[in-house]
């Protein structure tokens, strides 16, 4: 029977390209970026490093490399949890027509291992001169000296691959045995409705992280805001924004069902798309879920970070050290990391999403909607994702704004860069909506019988 498993996993690798190609994908960056931290920080114990170089090169690559990977993680947890949530249905009849619980998780955990495995594997390789390219950045900026020879290797790599794999597993483990709990008829008719409650550790885990990100903006306003040290405040609300983003990503199914059937009377006014598209989103939160969180991730990340620089260029400017400078690079690089995945982590969640609801847009064709009236649908379901989702991370944004500002003296409403949140969010946005339609259109023609 294991054998037999194994070959079905395999079976559905190819069947389902498109939501395993995604999970890929996330899987393959995540490692080339972490792994690439890894090697500084592995460079930095070589033998002729200074003190100085050596203390850089850690913060570079355990410092900045730990929020990336936290990033990284949580995208690979999620588009993981997508495609196998997704098939909570086909694993309830795999159950009927006889296989154990133990027997169906082995089936996800297969081909999470086999995509996972190759993706990080990859992902590795493409680290190494990654790593390098970083190192020469470095030097080039002055950061470190020109003497510091590139040191990562296979601990640094190899590392990588084991974390990424073990969360992603993880990460499989966890929603397969949520799949296969409770009699199978009962998972089929959850899958069918779209039903699901989430885990009460989640909604721990997001409150946690809300609230600890609030407190350090509370210990901002109060204690670090009043040092005598310019950043000090920047280290305890620099992060702010980034947890409770992260914390309201957690939530991000609850939060989306609620939200939702807030806009509904107003989207039911536009038509049947409107009203279809607030139904679907209720109903699918569980799934689009997994596209909000990043959406939320990006704008409270994004956002904050950069305000955050914003207000100390202003605050301080020419009178900035090299401390600062260094700071504020790191910043920069952290909001890169979180822009770049969370854009992978959007496309890559509506191509899984999507690309498991065919069958669904088909019956929409075959009950006499035109292509365009089922892509409208989509694309209103991801401007509700999109818009609740920038609402929610401008208010994570919140955690670093306002207390930075505070505490560098600009009060409550900062005195510049009034423009960024608004580009940020209308960035955001339509690049919510070309991912949906780009994963519309990569279905082809929506004709013939439903399966």
């Amino acid at each position: 029977m294991s054998t037999a498993m194994t070959s079905l996993a395999m079976a559905s690798l190819r069947h389902r390209r498109t939501a395993f190609t995604a999970t890929f994908v996330s899987v393959f960056l995540g490692a080339a970026l972490i792994g690439a931290f890894a090697t500084l920080a592995q460079t930095s114990t070589g033998a002729g490093v200074s003190d100085a170089d050596a203390e850089t090169l850690t913060i570079m690559g355990i410092v900045v490399g730990g929020w990336g990977s936290l990033i990284v993680l949580f995208s690979v947890a999620s588009t993981l949890a997508i495609t196998v949530r997704q098939r909570a249905e086909e694993i309830g009849l795999l159950r009927v027509v006889g296989a154990a619980p133990r027997q169906a998780r082995r089936l996800v955990l297969a081909e999470a291992a086999a995509v996972t495995g190759v993706g990080a594997a990859l992902g590795a390789l493409a680290a190494w001169p990654a790593g390098f390219v970083l190192l020469a950045l470095l030097r080039n900026g002055g950061m470190v000296a020109d003497d510091v020879s590139y040191g990562g290797g296979a601990a640094a790599l190899g590392a990588t691959v084991v974390l990424v794999v073990t969360t992603s597993l993880v990460a499989a483990a966890v929603t397969a045995r949520r799949t296969t709990n409770g009699p199978a008829t009962l998972a089929i008719a959850d899958a069918r409705s779209g039903s699901g409650r989430m885990p009460w550790w989640r909604t721990a885990i997001g409150l946690v992280l809300v609230a600890y990100g609030v407190g350090m903006a509370v210990v901002t306003i109060t204690v670090t805001g009043h040092d005598d040290d310019p950043y000090a405040a920047m280290t305890t609300s620099g992060s702010s924004s980034i947890l409770v983003g992260i914390g309201l990503a957690v939530l991000s199914p609850v939060l989306l069902r609620w939200l939702s059937r807030l806009c509904a009377p107003a989207l039911g006014r536009t038509g049947a798309v409107g009203w279809l598209a607030a139904y679907n989103t209720s109903r699918r939160s569980q799934l689009l879920g997994g596209v909000l969180a990043p959406v939320i991730v990006l704008t409270a990340g994004a956002v904050g970070v950069l305000m955050l620089v914003g207000i100390d260029h202003r605050t301080i400017g020419a009178r900035a050290t090299d401390e600062g400078d260094t700071i504020n690079l790191l910043n920069n690089v952290v909001t890169g990391m979180i822009v770049l995945f969370a854009a992978v982590m959007v496309l890559n969640a509506f191509a899984a999403v999507v690309a498991g609801r065919r069958q669904e847009l088909q019956r929409l064709r075959l009950l006499g909607a035109t292509p365009a009236q089922v892509e409208r649908s989509v694309l209103a379901e991801a401007g509700i994702v999109g818009g609740i989702g920038v609402l929610l991370g401008l208010v994570g944004s919140l955690a670093t704004v306002v207390p930075f500002a505070v505490a560098r003296d600009e009060g409550v409403v900062p005195d510049g860069q009034l423009w960024l949140p608004p580009l940020l969010v209308a960035a955001t946005v339509a690049l919510t909506l070309l991912s949906a339609r780009s994963a519309v259109r990569r279905l082809g023609p929506l004709t013939g019988a439903v399966r």
